[in-house]
């Protein structure tokens, strides 16, 4: 170590003050030499002493540091061989090389070098190779967060056991919110008499109160048809593990009792304040009966959302007073517009064609001019019939404008009703609806996640065969200023066969009503049945792919095309249609090309298989016996095996978007 004698900052001013003091001292030996020399002497001893205090003071340090060094080497070597922290270190064959002590016994061997990380930490081999920085990790049964370095073919390990054990307790312990709805309450219990109504009331709260306390739920009635329950997020765990059986108890009880009563369950969970809890709940309650009903929807905070049962068709409402509320609000909203521009969905059928000249005869009704968006390059041969019939009635046909033509006619006092899509993505141009403030929703879908966001009016009835059995009950009570032309009645009756496959699958006693009041305005069936037929070459390619089927499961059957050929969506709706007739089979799901990029599945089923819930999990849609999906990039035989796991995820219970 240097002495500080040596340092610049004491060295020269020391010098500076020896020289001074020498130079008096001799002067002062000029005047009497005698006190000179005591000086002399008296400042060599004073410079000895500083010189020589100075070595002592170098001695002591440097014995200072050295035993400080050696116990900081000392301390180092223990911190390294006993702190609870892992180091191991490895080379390029990931083959261990050192660890220190904790690792060893955390791994519950004496040593680990000289042994491969496949033998002894297989999970270690893919966040080595991906070069991960950091990550959390099982090993033996315990959590460790792996610091890796690269460079150095070093891995840290940090013992965070508990803190995971405190992790996972605080979330299993966080409150969830829950809605349960009645479904059908106000109908079932509209004409009963009180006794009646009180045995019904006992019956459903005893369920739910044995339910609660048996999964340790709190639950309080809040009205006639609505439950609060409050749980935590442990419970709902359990709770979705079982699928919610209290759905299928409830629905199975009442049906004994000849009032099939269904609970439709709304989950607020993931946050930790409880007015956020409540708003996830109602959303979640209010997409659970937009599909319909008689089923669980839990709202997470990714925006993602579980669905669990959603097994039953939707129940037909009794009455129409929902019917003409809607239409009475749809007129009030047409009036206080300039125009209406109505718009279906991509590639447009029969149901979306009919229902948006519905809707355009309301507009008139109302003396609003009227537009339907369409692309004349997206529509299939049975809507092209329909359209070269509508070619021949010009003040019709005039009411057809292109995407690019609406947008330029567009104002801040236009209204936009969107027929049969909920879907921003499907619409025909989005472009157009995110121009328009003034946007009414009509469909009969089950509602998904993804939805047009602040419509004015909603207008979503699962129960509905098709919109154009919805559109037509609004039209009966709209102004009478003018008159159904048969072509109008006609288009609409034609959405309603078919969405129904001619009155055979999801068609309710509404449903032969719209019908019979298109017919009393001349809808003419025979014209309908020649905008539906199809041709020998389409018939045979039908035939082709149906020629391919295998049942995948009992009842469950598919069918392949082959890669080279491409079909459009009417014609694999139309093969899964056909499956579904055939002895045995209960589904049908088809696999085709529809373009060179563009795969489509129609599936079909008869209601004991949901197969809106099995589309849904490949990022489609639909109802339960009538649902599909596009895969895009992707071949026949890809697709084929994705579905096959969907069929699976979907016959294990697990039902989610």
């Amino acid at each position: 170590m240097p002495s500080y004698l040596e340092r610049r900052q004491i060295r020269y001013p020391l010098y500076g003050l020896m020289a001074v003091t020498l130079v008096l001292i001799g002067f002062l030996s000029y005047y009497n030499w005698i006190i000179g020399a005591a000086g002399f002497i008296l400042t060599g001893l004073l410079i000895y002493l500083i010189f020589q205090v100075n070595h002592i003071i170098r001695q002591e340090t440097e014995e200072y540091i050295s035993t400080l060094s050696y116990r900081v080497k000392k301390v180092g070597e223990e911190a390294l061989m006993e702190m609870p922290i892992g180091i191991m270190l490895i080379n390029d064959d990931y083959y261990i090389e050192w660890t220190n002590p904790f690792i060893a016994a955390s791994f519950n061997e004496d040593s680990l070098v000289g042994k491969s990380l496949y033998d002894v930490a297989d999970a270690l081999i893919p966040l080595i190779k991906q070069e991960v920085e950091t990550e959390i990790i099982t090993l033996h049964d315990r959590k460790f967060r792996i610091i890796h370095k690269p460079e150095e073919r070093l891995l840290y390990f940090f013992d965070v056991t508990e803190q995971a054990e405190i992790e996972k307790m605080y979330h299993d312990e966080r409150t969830v919110i829950s809605i349960i709805y009645l479904d059908n309450y106000e109908e079932l219990t509209q004409g009963m008499d009180d006794q009646t109504k009180s045995s019904l009331n006992s019956l459903v709260t005893s369920i739910l109160n044995k339910w609660a306390t048996n999964n340790g739920v709190f639950l309080k009635r809040v009205s006639s048809e609505r439950f609060i329950a409050v749980f935590s997020e442990h419970i709902l765990q359990l709770l979705e593990k079982g699928k919610f059986t209290i759905l299928d108890e409830v629905r199975e009880t009442t049906s004994k009792q000849n009032v099939p009563l269904t609970l439709s369950i709304g989950v607020g969970t993931g946050y930790s304040s409880l007015p956020e809890l409540g708003s996830q709940a109602q959303s979640s309650l209010d997409l659970a009966l937009g599909r319909g009903g008689d089923q669980v929807a839990i709202k997470q905070p990714n925006g993602k959302v579980k669905f669990y049962g959603g097994k039953t068709n939707p129940v037909e409402k009794r009455t129409r007073v929902r019917a003409r509320v809607i239409s009475h609000a749809l007129k009030e909203l047409v009036i206080e517009s300039d125009k209406v521009l109505i718009m279906g969905h991509k590639n447009p059928d029969m149901d979306a064609i009919g229902s948006s000249i519905g809707i355009l005869k309301v507009a008139q009704m109302n003396k609003r001019e009227g537009f339907i968006v369409y692309n004349k390059n997206e529509i299939d041969t049975g809507v092209q019939r329909l359209m070269d019939e509508i070619k021949e009635n010009e003040s019709l046909y005039s009411r057809f404008i292109t995407p690019e033509q609406a947008y330029e006619i567009a104002s801040d006092d236009t209204l936009l009703v969107v027929v049969d899509t909920h879907k921003p993505s499907l619409v025909i141009d989005e472009r157009l609806l995110n121009r328009i403030e003034n946007v009414i929703v009509i469909d009969h879908h089950r509602r998904g996640e993804e939805f047009i966001k602040n419509p004015l009016l909603v207008y979503m009835e699962p129960y509905a065969s098709s919109t154009a059995e919805l559109v037509t009950e609004l039209l009966e009570y709209q102004p009478k200023n003018g008159k159904i032309q048969m072509l109008e009645a006609t288009a609409l009756l034609a959405g309603i066969i078919v969405d129904t496959k001619s009155f055979t699958l999801r068609t309710g006693a509404r449903t032969f009503d719209a019908a019979s009041y298109l017919r009393s305005y001349g809808a003419d069936t025979v014209l309908v049945q020649k905008f539906l037929k199809e041709d020998i070459n389409t018939y045979i390619k039908r035939a082709k792919i149906i020629e391919n089927v295998y049942f995948y499961r009992d009842g469950i059957v598919i069918s392949k095309g082959d890669d080279d050929v491409y079909c459009d969506q009417v014609l694999i709706a139309q093969a899964a249609d056909t499956l579904l007739t055939m002895d045995g089979v209960s589904a049908s799901f088809v696999i085709s090309k529809r373009s060179e990029d563009t795969v489509g599945i129609s599936a079909r089923s008869l209601g004991e298989i949901n197969v809106q819930v099995v589309m849904e999990n490949l990022e489609g849609g639909g109802h339960l016996t009538n649902a599909a999906t596009q895969m895009y990039d992707i071949s026949t035989d890809e697709a084929e095996a994705l579905l096959q796991n969907a069929i699976e995820d979907y016959l294990e219970g697990g039902q989610k978007e």
